[in-house]
């Protein structure tokens, strides 16, 4: 019944961008960079106030899973400072004052890599974490027992276009870094997936695979969210990622496109990652582009290093308009894992005021995992935790689907999200009634 991962549903591409190669915008008088920037604890700070810092230099050590962090410009330690996240939670964040010259650490030095043991602690201290959006730490999914690597280049979010970038301007980087991955895992295929909406792209990388033993590139139908992995998974290989269960699982670990050409630039160079490329666009923009900032720019910088905006914009989404969250404030960091600033005008931007439930089963529909969103909002709303369990709820991937097809225009998704919190929080205090 569950995980009709064919589901979807078409969405308008919004791809402005799609011709514009990332350029590097000017260094920024300061950085504020978060210890916090992947799935795990935060980083401890390894620096002090006044210390000097050069460009790679490390800043912060990772706390079990997690990766390290590095100065994205070189200076001096100005602050360390509490910073609060888009999901509530307080960090500490490291301040850099920048000296505008960009001196290279010592040593940024390509890494000696000969087995997968090394090759996974080279990855580990590139601080690389899932550039497309999720920012789980690269190097815990490095193991033995893999047989497929699939690279995600499935960019379904509208507006965002740095993946397909990455796939026209850095298409060797991409394939050294796949042949890379699936030697040192093991691995016997490489399946690169990418959505037909993306014609520039898979001409390239179909070319470019052509005669490449283990290589295949895999036309995928434009349905939003295609590049969300279980649903990628299944639509690529079949194979069905269970409940509870990770990709490695089913023995298949997913990269986004970006991820993979880095860890090529990284054995290369040594460099770790210190920028990111970020889509510009939306409509209050001035000029929609993609561009290369340094981790921890302000946002609004970055927006005026692109060209500015037409007017005061009254929303600004880091990430896709269907999953990514509104920026609280204009002085917030570009963190590792962003890939997209859209900065919407106030007609765009204005929320319509939600109406009573018709009972239409739109939602129901167009669900990936086939859930039913209009009875998890009930048991949310009774606190239910054993409904939500026996509907599923944790299957839910926070598409935004359901809030985008509802013609009630309910916050459907937002509320799946809040009673995946709920039952984390139950399954957390029987847990330690338990252990009690």
């Amino acid at each position: 019944m569950f995980g009709r991962r064919t589901q979807g549903i078409h969405v308008r591409d919004e791809k402005n961008t799609s011709d514009s190669v990332p350029k590097a915008v000017p260094t920024p008088g300061k950085v504020v960079i978060p210890m916090s920037m992947h799935v795990g604890a935060p980083c401890t700070p390894v620096v002090k106030v006044g210390q000097e810092v050069k460009l790679g230099e490390p800043i912060g050590a990772p706390n079990g899973l997690g990766a390290p962090i590095h100065a994205s410009v070189s200076g001096k330690v100005t602050a360390i400072q509490d910073l609060v996240m888009p999901n509530g939670a307080t960090v500490p964040a490291v301040v850099i004052t920048s000296d505008g010259t960009q001196t290279v650490w010592e040593g940024v030095r390509p890494p000696k890599v000969h087995d997968l043991a090394s090759f996974t602690e080279a990855v580990k201290e590139s601080g690389l974490v899932g550039l497309g959006g999720a920012g789980f730490p690269t190097w815990a999914k490095l193991t033995t027992g893999i047989d497929t690597l699939l690279v995600n280049g499935g960019e379904c979010e509208p507006y965002c276009t740095t993946g397909c970038r990455t796939m026209l301007d850095s298409t060797e980087d991409l394939l050294e870094g796949a042949r890379l991955v699936k030697q040192y895992i093991g691995a016997k295929e490489v399946i690169i997936a990418i959505e037909e909406s993306a014609p520039k792209a898979l001409a390239k990388m179909e070319q470019a695979v052509a005669g490449l033993e283990g290589f295949a590139v895999k036309r995928l139908p434009a349905r939003y969210p295609q590049g969300a992995e279980k649903m990628q998974i299944f639509n690529t290989t079949g194979r069905v990622v269970p409940e509870g269960k990770l990709p490695k699982d089913v023995g298949v670990i997913v990269m986004n496109v970006a991820s993979v050409a880095f860890i090529a630039e990284y054995l290369r160079t040594g460099m770790p990652l210190v920028t990111k490329a970020v889509t510009i666009d939306g409509p209050a923009v001035r000029e929609p582009k993609n561009v290369i900032a340094p981790v921890g720019m302000a946002i609004g910088e970055i927006l005026e290093a692109a060209g500015g905006c037409k007017e005061d914009p009254a929303k600004v989404i880091y990430g896709g308009p269907m999953m990514g969250g509104c920026v609280a404030s204009l002085d917030f960091p570009l963190l590792k894992q962003n890939n997209a600033f859209l900065a919407f005008d106030e007609k765009t931007a204005r929320m319509p005021d939600p109406t009573p439930c018709i009972r239409c089963a739109r939602c129901v529909d167009a669900c990936p995992m086939s859930l039913m969103p209009v009875d998890i909002a009930k048991a949310y709303e009774l606190q239910d935790a054993q409904g939500l369990m026996d509907l599923h709820v944790d299957l839910c991937m926070e598409c935004g689907i359901c809030t985008y097809v509802c013609p009630a225009k309910r916050g459907l998704a937002f509320t799946n999200k809040m009673a995946k919190g709920f039952l984390r929080e139950y399954r957390a205090k029987n847990q330690e009634v338990k252990q009690a």
